[in-house]
């Protein structure tokens, strides 16, 4: 599947880790990656199509045809384009049967439980404010 560049990363910036993983990938990033906040005041799911839980259940990466790809698709999509050698193979490794599943699985997980993850964010996040 060939990507178009730029890749778009939607991520959650009220999520403690989301946010400081992606902190990190914007300090690496080229031209070739852009970042949008989805928790951001001004950010307009429908104008993406889709929604806004949509896009809080997983990470999204998006190519400049349009084509989307969530969870653990999204990051290796995002490691491609990332101009480090270590991230291409970080993504053939994690694409591995086996490993490509305990990926999933993992992120899964991780994705439904992250705001049980403490963090110094402040949130405007729907998800989070309904577990309060």
């Amino acid at each position: 599947m060939s990507v178009i560049y730029p890749l778009t990363i939607f991520y959650d910036g009220a999520c403690g880790v989301c946010s400081t993983e992606i902190t990190y990938y914007r300090s690496i990033a080229d031209q070739r990656v852009r970042f949008v906040d989805i928790t951001a005041l001004d950010f307009d799911a429908e104008s993406f199509g889709k929604s806004v839980d949509d896009f809080q259940r997983k990470l999204h990466a998006r190519d400049a045809d349009g084509q989307y790809f969530t969870g653990v698709e999204a990051f290796r999509q995002l490691w491609e384009a990332l101009p480090s050698p270590f991230y291409p193979l970080l993504s053939t490794f994690v694409g591995l049967p086996g490993i490509h599943l305990a990926a999933r699985t993992g992120y899964a997980i991780f994705s439904r439980f992250r705001y049980f993850v403490p963090s110094k964010h402040t949130t405007n996040c729907p998800m989070e404010k309904s577990r309060q």
